[in-house]
């Protein structure tokens, strides 16, 4: 009986229950199928703190190695430090790790040799095919030599590159709460943050799977609410809080306020061009703040507008040697790391540009968050087509206003835009909007929200 893989195969990694949806046997098939499908001599493997991720891991191991890979371990890691790994090494990888989700999940995050990105479209349709049919047929066939399993240390290494990449050395001393939400970030901020001048307050850097306090999503506000408090009780100048595979970070200021991710984009983006001479492109997904492309063009550099989603950003960072990019979720993307994403190297950035002058955080990024923001809404709908076909049919022929379908439909004039994108596993159209100020902003959100709920 082949395996249905249909539910845990998503668009860019494979995530499921364990071990309802798969388990260590299944996961030693998909050891076996990337091996077979990147054709690698050799792979790194890592993985996170959940109780079930050494042992999917080990098997996932075992299923390459059985195929002739070399198997090289870095054990307990960030998802970018696996991706530093693979870009050091050269070599295809696989991260253990459900992010965010509750204990009772996990999944694979798979890249090729350099960090690059394996989805539906460049291996993990093929990988999928390969388990679903070993697994009806008793397995694949061993190579008549097998590879080799060896251990290898990587956290200082990955730390160093990143303080390679910004100079922390003149900043002014710093007092920063860090809440790790018992992931990866307990794990990597201590190594990365040693030596230099900086308070760091710990929250939750036990590691522990189970998520006891919160879960590690701070892009849901109540995750946030114990570092806030923290921040303002401690007078720290900022917080920092990082999901479960620390890959994400995000921002608090001095008094506690989120700092949003498009104003973190901007703010990288203008240092990332000021370190590469005022010249460089940097991409920002279509629902990122207009201050990103503004602050980009005001800096000399080029601004590239993409679909949402890491896949569409890293391919574009690749097509257009982009130097930088930003999403609306925390996800920051660099090429001085392969084009992947990591939220330690931005979390420097805003340590350094804070460190870097006398004022708090929240005068500092002032200047790079200029309009009133929604955030993102969503909205459960019979039928996502004809929703979005009554708010075309709604702006169309409007004075000033330009419509455009790169990522669901954007709306736009000269002091306000919204973007209605739908969901790709659920019924449910998600809206963002933004305008020159908040009761402009409610009035636009308000009446395309009226067209979304019909």
């Amino acid at each position: 009986m082949a395996a249905d893989l249909s539910q845990i195969v998503k668009a860019y990694d494979v995530r499921g229950v364990v071990p309802d949806q798969w388990d260590e046997s299944l996961s030693e098939l998909f050891g076996a199928a990337f091996a077979e499908v990147t054709g690698a001599s050799a792979i790194v493997i890592g993985h996170d703190m959940r109780p079930s991720s050494p042992g999917l891991a080990s098997a996932f191991a075992r299923g390459a190695a059985a195929r002739g890979v070399d198997v090289t371990e870095i054990g307990l890691c960030s998802t970018d430090q696996l991706y530093y790994a693979s870009g050091a090494l050269n070599l295809p990888g696989a991260m253990f790790t459900a992010s965010h989700n509750p204990a009772r999940y996990n999944g694979i995050k798979l890249c090729r040799a350099g960090a690059a990105p394996v989805g539906q479209d460049t291996g993990l349709a093929e990988i999928r095919a390969l388990v679903e049919r070993w697994s009806a047929s008793g397995g694949p066939e061993a190579a008549a030599t097998p590879g080799t399993v060896g251990r290898r240390e990587t956290l200082e290494e990955y730390a160093a590159h990143l303080r390679s990449l910004v100079d922390l050395t003149s900043i002014r001393p710093l007092k920063v709460v860090v809440d790790a939400g018992n992931g990866m970030g307990g794990h990597t901020v201590p190594t990365v943050l040693a030596g230099l001048p900086l308070t760091v307050v710990p929250m939750y850097f036990e590691l522990d799977g189970t998520f006891p306090n919160h879960e590690a999503n701070p892009l849901d506000p109540a995750n946030l609410v114990d570092l806030q408090q923290r921040v303002r009780e401690e007078g720290a100048d900022l917080g920092l809080a990082f999901d479960g595979d620390a890959d994400r970070c995000f921002v608090v200021d001095e008094h506690g306020d989120p700092v949003s991710p498009s104003a973190v984009t901007a703010l990288v983006a203008a240092r990332e061009l000021a370190r590469n001479g005022g010249k460089g492109t940097v991409i920002h997904n279509l629902i990122t703040s207009r201050t990103v492309p503004e602050v980009v063009k005001d800096q000399g550099g080029t601004p590239v507008r993409t679909r949402v989603g890491h896949s569409f950003i890293k391919a574009e960072m690749a097509r257009s040697g982009a130097i930088f990019g930003g999403e609306h979720s925390a996800h920051y993307y660099f090429k001085d790391f392969w084009n992947a994403d990591t939220g330690m190297l931005a979390a420097l950035h805003v340590l350094a540009a804070l460190g870097g002058q006398d004022g708090p955080l929240s005068a500092l990024v002032a200047q790079y968050d200029r309009y009133a923001g929604s955030g993102e809404i969503n909205s459960t709908v019979d039928d996502q087509a004809a929703r979005i076909a009554a708010i075309r049919a709604a702006y169309t022929g409007r004075d000033g206003i330009t419509l455009d379908e790169l990522d669901g439909l954007t709306v736009s004039s000269a002091d306000w835009w919204f973007n209605v994108r739908p969901s790709n596993t659920e019924p449910l159209l998600r809206l963002n909007a933004e305008a020159k100020d908040e009761t402009l902003m409610a009035k636009v959100r308000d009446e395309a929200l009226a067209i979304i709920r019909g």
